[in-house]
């Protein structure tokens, strides 16, 4: 199935990270093997496939985290506390081991609003340690 998948690209400009980008897709990560079959159908070496899953930060070889908190680094955030918020998160949801992860994100469009954050697929503004971690349990509820 995954061999499928790759060779849909075989040939194509670019087919190589199309290939790599529709295997996430599908699952949601790329599995172990990845590097040495698309290696040998886009006939290149497993370092050509290794580098360009290290470039392309888009590209992830680790399962997804159940919860996704993006926070907005946009200048607009920046200047309400956004990188105080994405502090806070970062140390109250590693001391609760929940299966979240955090991620910068350069602008979420609220910018009138922020500081801004997505969990998953919500936005929220005038985001707070205490509303950004209700909107993270809900997730979580959502996941299960």
């Amino acid at each position: 199935m995954l061999r499928d998948t790759l060779q849909q690209y075989v040939g194509q400009t670019g087919g190589l990270l199309q290939g790599l980008l529709a295997v996430q897709s599908e699952r949601g990560f790329l599995p172990p093997n990845i590097e040495s079959l698309a290696a040998d159908v886009f006939n290149v070496s497993r370092a050509e496939v290794k580098g360009v899953i290290g470039f392309y930060a888009d590209l992830t070889m680790e399962p997804p985290k159940k919860v996704t908190v993006r926070v907005c680094e946009a200048e607009a955030c920046q200047a309400v506390g956004s990188r105080a918020l994405k502090a806070d998160l970062e140390k109250g949801l590693a001391y609760s081991g929940a299966d979240v992860a955090i991620e910068p994100v350069f602008c979420l469009g609220l910018c009138s609003v922020g500081p801004a954050v997505q969990v998953n697929d919500k936005l929220v503004g005038r985001a707070e340690l205490t509303n950004v971690g209700r909107h993270v349990v809900d997730a979580m509820e959502q996941a299960k």
